[in-house]
């Protein structure tokens, strides 16, 4: 078990300042190379794509305004529409306005590498001051993976290689772990994956409450980095809370996003992702990633995609 000054020393240990250039934000998603891509077309044998994202439900899961309209002219504002929607009655619409906090615990999202600072500093080095409150980020933001994540995704069933349906809240995911799912599962790691850590948490997650949450120990941190991971994902916010360091409130996120450039997929939906590799016997499979172009933000909702 890591002490806390081990990780504090992943800071250095696992960073990846400069490996791909002073000015690089992609961060692990360069591990993600064309002969990646084409390795993780091979991984569709059956043609059978599955979500990995919760459905957002409003307003609980965040701030909808919707209007229908059951004839255009009688539209509130109607009168600065186009003329052309005034002459006919019989068409109207129904349209939204979403507002949403995606960072959390609710909202299936991506975490881009200026999301987390450490000491005033975010990945490659650039200083927290780069975000501004009004204009965002100019680092490291979601639109450095404008052209989609598609790469080989790996599923990991702890919450099955620990023979429960779920963990418990605080209970956390070692290295140990990874490589008995590995084992279980006949399928290993490599650079450009993707890694899904399935916890089970999708089982409780209605009735979930607090703080507290299964997730990555920190202790994985070297296995992630010395396999090469180009993002990770789980079904919970990714890190075990509590994490077990004082001075660390969340090392994965810490770690991960500020000296290893790892990207993060948090809060997914992997009931059916596990449900689907048990029955085809196939833990790994062409996930398909592709966030909003927010310019400036530190993530986006998204919707994984999982092909087997």
């Amino acid at each position: 078990m890591p002490t806390q000054n081990d990780v504090l020393g992943y800071f250095d240990t696992l960073s990846n300042w400069g490996r791909w250039g002073d000015d690089d934000e992609l961060g692990t998603l360069n591990l993600i190379t064309d002969d990646v891509r084409v390795a993780a077309a091979r991984a569709v044998r059956h043609g059978r794509s599955v979500s990995c994202a919760w459905e957002v439900t409003a307003p609980g899961d965040l701030e909808r305004s919707t209007t229908t309209c059951p004839y255009a002219v009688k539209m509130p504002g109607a009168e600065q529409m186009p003329a052309r929607f005034h002459a006919d009655e019989r068409w109207g619409f129904t349209n939204e306005r979403l507002g949403i906090a995606y960072h959390g615990n609710t909202i299936t999202h991506l975490d881009a590498p200026c999301h987390i600072f450490w000491d005033g500093r975010m990945y490659n080095g650039r200083p927290h001051s780069m975000v501004d409150a009004e204009t965002g980020s100019a680092w490291a933001t979601v639109t450095a993976a404008a052209a989609g994540i598609v790469t080989r995704g790996v599923l990991l069933d702890v919450a099955a290689v620990r023979g429960v349906p779920w963990l418990e809240p605080g209970q956390g995911v070692f290295p140990a772990d990874l490589e008995e799912a590995e084992r279980r599962q006949g399928v290993r790691v490599g650079s450009g994956d993707a890694v899904l850590l399935r916890t089970g948490r999708g089982r409780v997650r209605d009735e979930a409450s607090g703080f507290d949450q299964a997730g990555w120990h920190a202790s994985c941190l070297p296995w992630l980095h010395e396999r090469g991971v180009a993002l990770i994902g789980a079904d919970t916010p990714q890190d075990v809370q509590p994490s077990g360091y004082a001075g660390v409130l969340m090392p994965v996120h810490a770690v991960s996003l500020v000296a290893m450039g790892l990207w993060m997929l948090d809060n997914c939906d992997l009931e059916a992702c596990a449900a689907t590799a048990a029955e085809l016997g196939q833990w790994d499979f062409q996930l398909a990633v592709a966030p909003l172009r927010l310019a400036a933000t530190s993530g986006s909702p998204v919707n994984p995609i999982a092909t087997f």
